[in-house]
This record gives C-alpha cells, sequence and structure tokens, in this order.
C-alpha cells in the first residue's frame, strides 16, 4: 500500500508539471493561477502544496525536469574532445533539441516568452541568473582552454568573449521561439558559431 501511494503521489507531481506546462506557455507566468494549473491537472489546490511550496517552486520544478537548450551544454561536453569540437557538439546538440523536440521548445518558450520577473517569482529570476552565470563561467573557461593550446591571444577578455557568445546563442534561440519558420535554428546557428569563433581567432581546423 505505502508504494502505491509513492506512485500515486509521483503521478501527480507529473502530472501537475504537465498541467504547468501547458498553463504557463497558454496563459503566461504571471497570468495563470493555481487552480488553474490544479483545473488542468484534474487535482486539487492542496496537492500543489502537498508538492511545491508556491508557484515559484512548481515553475523551478518544471524547468529543471527538462534541461534547457545552453543550461547544461557546457557541463555534458566531453571532456576528452579538443575543447572548440567539444563546444561546437555541446551547442550544436542544445540547438537540435530546441528545434525538434517539442517538449523542450515549449518549456523553453515558456522560460524566455511568458515568464514576469514579478516579486513574487523572485526565486525564478534569480535561478535564471545562476544558470547564466555557470553557463558563462563554462563557456569562460573553454575559450581560454582554446586559445592557450593553439598559442593564440583573444582579441577581447575571455569574459566578454564568453558573454557575447552566451547572448549570441541564447538570443538566436529566443527569436527562433517567435517564429520558428524564420530560419533553420540547427544549420544557421551552427555557421553563426562557426564565424563567431573566426572572429576571436579560433577557427575550425
Amino acid at each position: 500500500m505505502a508504494r502505491r501511494t509513492k506512485e500515486d503521489a509521483l503521478e501527480t507531481r507529473q502530472r501537475l508539471l504537465d498541467a504547468a506546462e501547458h498553463v504557463f506557455q497558454s496563459k503566461g507566468v504571471s497570468a495563470t493561477s493555481l487552480n488553474d494549473i490544479a483545473l488542468a491537472a484534474g487535482t486539487s489546490r492542496g496537492a500543489i502544496y502537498w508538492h511545491f511550496k508556491d508557484k515559484a517552486a512548481l515553475y523551478n520544478a518544471m524547468i529543471e525536469r527538462v534541461s534547457l537548450p545552453l543550461e547544461h551544454a557546457i557541463s555534458s561536453a566531453p571532456s576528452r574532445v579538443e575543447p572548440l569540437a567539444s563546444l561546437r557538439q555541446a551547442i550544436a546538440a542544445a540547438l537540435d533539441k530546441t528545434a525538434n523536440d517539442p517538449q523542450t521548445r515549449r518549456v523553453f518558450e515558456v522560460a524566455t516568452h511568458k515568464v514576469e520577473y514579478v516579486e513574487s517569482l523572485g526565486a525564478v529570476r534569480q535561478r535564471h541568473i545562476d544558470v547564466r552565470t555557470e553557463c558563462v563561467a563554462g563557456m569562460k573557461q573553454v575559450l581560454q582552454r582554446a586559445a592557450r593550446e593553439r598559442g593564440v591571444s583573444l582579441p577581447i577578455t575571455a569574459e566578454a568573449a564568453a558573454r557575447g557568445l552566451h547572448a549570441l546563442m541564447d538570443g538566436l534561440i529566443q527569436n527562433w521561439l517567435l517564429d520558428p519558420s524564420a530560419f533553420n535554428l540547427p544549420r544557421i546557428g551552427r555557421q553563426v558559431l562557426d564565424n563567431y569563433l573566426a572572429g576571436l581567432g579560433l577557427a575550425a581546423r
């Protein structure tokens, strides 16, 4: 009986997260109430509070269930591969996942176009900042290592280069989400990435 109860609780949690994805996408995070999510999940507000402290906690759990495109791109890159090749592989995989996985696309759209950083969602804003900081730091390390191994000097600081690269890829994905028919994200993304790295003196070999 205890096992069944635990399984039921996990199933309810998954239903709530599924419902949150779709309702947040449809109505926006700020305009969505916990009651909206409970109704969509076929459960009660009490069930939400059993699993999540508040809407921000529910939102963050929804995000963490699906790795966003750039979130783990650097940390998941194979360490045995030449740093720039590893970086290219990781970012290409992130672009492909965005373009071809419906759930990833839906969650990333919520995270970029459907959330307002109002006071009640302070934990959501902080998570976004923490993830960006970690991603930029990883990119900085890769660029520094690549420049060192190639014996070249970057034209700008590694910090600035990493922030520019993150903004470039993140912005490209956000613009694609506005109109997926406008361009081929994986193809254009690879071209833009290669040209950016070439501008840093780190052209593909």
